[in-house]
């Protein structure tokens, strides 16, 4: 797949480690484009968060990171932040920012039963965005929304090496399983970046099959299309920051490896 950014990096932003699942997918599709991506660990989960003062702490930050690293683009791989923060960086900055929102409109496109769930935070679940989306896109769907509060935590854990608890997953995950006049939930949405860590721990939890929809490859694929006809830079370090400035685990490490990234601070 062509498509670059000249040499500039591309910024990856999330609340914590749930992005690594979009980076991923953005490498898959220009493994050559140097990436910085930033974890901030400090304020997670966005969640807790009063939505003015997690906007002015967003755009707060972006203006530090722009102006360290001079991006050719911004993904905001969060749902949280996407739903929030994504008109005033566009207001403030000239760099093109990709935002993540729930795949309603896939989902609604490729369910068999009718019957979908979004499955989220819920702060990304209470948004207005969110059910504008359905009423544009899932009007003929049964699409039950729901809130994880736990969820997002227990998934920036697994690559530290926590245990995970699979009744807290089986609870979180169960009101996404509805059956509607004998027709069952087909697809969840997976409405947080990091959900896609813990899809083998909802699959083995889960009372029927269901296809997990998870938006990074659409992301990656949007990304590509804002920087097309730009020439891909040479390979260059890619970077791993973290907002709070706590030692890496071993195992975390690991994992920002395996993506091409070394972490810094």
């Amino acid at each position: 797949m062509s498509g670059g950014s000249g040499g500039k990096p591309v910024l990856v932003f999330d609340s914590g480690i749930g992005g690594l699942s979009v980076l991923a997918a953005i490498r898959k599709l220009m493994p050559t484009q140097r990436l910085v991506y930033v974890a901030d660990d400090a304020a997670f989960p966005y969640g807790n968060w009063k939505e003015d003062e997690l906007s002015t702490h967003i755009v707060r930050l972006m203006g530090e990171l722009i102006a360290a690293h001079d991006p050719a683009a911004v993904v905001i791989a969060c749902n949280t932040a996407s739903t929030l923060v994504l008109p005033p960086l566009r207001e403030k900055f000239s760099i093109p920012f990709v935002g993540t929102v729930p795949a309603v409109k896939p989902a609604a496109e490729q369910t068999k039963s009718g019957v979908i769930a979004v499955l989220a935070t819920p702060a990304t679940i209470a948004r207005d965005y969110t059910r504008k989306l359905i009423e544009s896109f899932a009007q003929s769907a049964k699409v039950q929304l729901v809130a994880a509060p736990r969820l997002a935590s227990v998934a920036e854990d697994l690559p530290r090496g926590v245990a995970i608890d699979r009744e807290i997953i089986r609870e979180e995950i169960a009101p996404c399983f509805v059956e509607i006049d004998g027709r069952r939930t087909d697809i969840v949405v997976l409405g947080c970046t990091h959900y896609p860590f813990l899809i083998e721990e909802m699959n083995a939890v889960a009372p029927w099959p269901v296809t997990w929809l998870d938006p990074a490859p659409a992301i990656a694929r949007r990304l590509v299309s804002v920087l097309d006809g730009q020439i891909p830079g040479p390979d260059g370090e890619s970077i791993v920051l973290f907002t709070s400035g706590r030692p890496v685990p071993p195992r975390l490490d690991a994992l920002l490896r395996n993506n091409g990234l070394s972490a810094s601070r």
